[in-house]
């Protein structure tokens, strides 16, 4: 059992003109022995991108990407053709063997969190677009993209509670607003995260109107 915190301002993080990017975990020139994967996720980006900045056709494999907006609108390219993204939507994308595409931002700024999962094996590659419609004060799965990996949201008004589950492993970033100071540490804001290990479930408060992105692992 244990509970670990990230803080956003200790992500690793990438800058070029019109691109923000804060690495959750080791990922190119940037490396700590401490922080290379959670389970299957080997990848946690936080991206912020002006006006038509993203990232040109570039190649995959072995992975399941998923994609949530939190603002502005991203243009996708690949297996399945253009898609457009929006706030509120996930996207999954299936690299198989091998997969060229491509994310540039549509809106004057856009910023969307991306996971990576480790998935070995023969999927064809796809690409899909959902919009869940998650109820504030409760926690909504909104993706699942490998068995045993499951995508969550919570949007919480201020001062509501969530009880997250147990499990064996649960990611819990702060998409959006704050949780208050409770037993397992002082506030969370945008950009943290919790990383629970073997840990029962455990109640969380929003201090002000908050989105929760949450990945349990079996």
């Amino acid at each position: 059992m244990s509970v670990a915190i990230r803080r956003g301002t200790d992500r690793f993080v990438d800058r070029s003109p019109g691109r923000l990017t804060a690495h959750a975990f080791s990922f190119g020139e940037h490396y700590d022995a401490d922080h290379v994967r959670f389970g299957p996720m080997v990848c946690h980006d936080d991206h912020l991108l002006r006006m038509g900045e993203g990232f040109p056709p570039h190649d995959h494999a072995g992975l399941v990407i998923v994609s949530w907006v939190l603002s502005g609108a991203l243009d996708h390219e690949g297996p399945s053709g253009p898609q457009r993204v929006g706030p509120g939507q996930v996207a999954v994308l299936r690299t198989g063997a091998g997969v060229t595409h491509a994310e540039v931002a549509a809106a004057p700024q856009t910023r969307f969190v991306q996971v990576w999962l480790d998935a070995p094996g023969a999927h064809e590659p796809s690409y899909a677009v959902a919009t869940p419609d998650p109820a504030t004060g409760e926690l909504v799965r909104v993706a699942e993209p490998l068995p045993g990996a499951v995508l969550s949201v919570a949007r919480l008004d201020a001062n509501q509670a969530l009880t997250v589950p147990s499990g064996p492993l649960t990611h819990i970033f702060v998409g959006r607003g704050a949780l208050l100071r409770s037993s397992l540490a002082e506030p969370l804001q945008v950009g943290d995260a919790f990383l629970f290990t073997d840990e029962p479930a455990h109640e969380v408060i929003a201090g002000v109107p908050t989105e929760l992105l949450v990945w349990q692992f079996a």
